[in-house]
């Protein structure tokens, strides 16, 4: 099941994350992060359970109902419940630029597309909102991936810059 803009848990996210393999991240600042993006694109595997009558991983669009158990699953009825599979988020200066973060998909669903929807979704919404100049940052490994989607490293020989604390 694939949501735009609705509330992710902040908890299941650091799950995800740990199943792809990222370093952990504290909970409170995911969950800043999540309510400050611009946009918000997550996918769900819809669990039902026995005697329940939608079928398991249907597809529809959908708003969260905010509800959450400690799984990483969202109730959406007393027969199913709502496993996070997928998330990309993207900030904004809400004029010009954007940057995508956190595109990642839970490695028992990889390779069928489900991450190449999200980037291509959050592209055409930024699109739609007349935002032009997007940006990501890619571990070297998924380069090729985003090359795919028309992502380009260094354009016109633009570097992206950082600047770390000295310890």
């Amino acid at each position: 099941m694939y949501r735009n803009g609705a509330t992710v848990d902040a908890k299941a996210l650091e799950k995800l994350c740990e199943k792809v393999g990222w370093p952990a991240r504290p909970v409170d600042k995911v969950d800043a992060a999540l309510r400050n993006s611009y946009l918000v694109s997550s996918l769900y595997l819809q669990i039902s359970k026995p005697g329940a009558s939608s079928s398991n991983g249907s597809t529809s669009n959908s708003s969260n109902d905010g509800s959450s158990s400690s799984n990483g699953s969202t109730s959406s009825s007393d027969s199913s419940s709502m496993q996070l599979i997928g998330l990309a988020r993207a900030t904004s200066d809400h004029a010009f630029n954007a940057t995508i973060w956190d595109v990642l998909v839970d490695p028992d669903y990889q390779g069928q597309g489900l991450g190449k929807a999200l980037v291509e979704h959050m592209v055409r919404a930024l699109l739609r909102r007349d935002i032009t100049n997007i940006t990501l940052f890619a571990d070297s490994k998924v380069v090729d991936f985003y090359k795919q989607l028309g992502f380009a490293s260094d354009p016109e020989g633009i570097k992206g810059m950082f600047w770390y604390p000295k310890l």
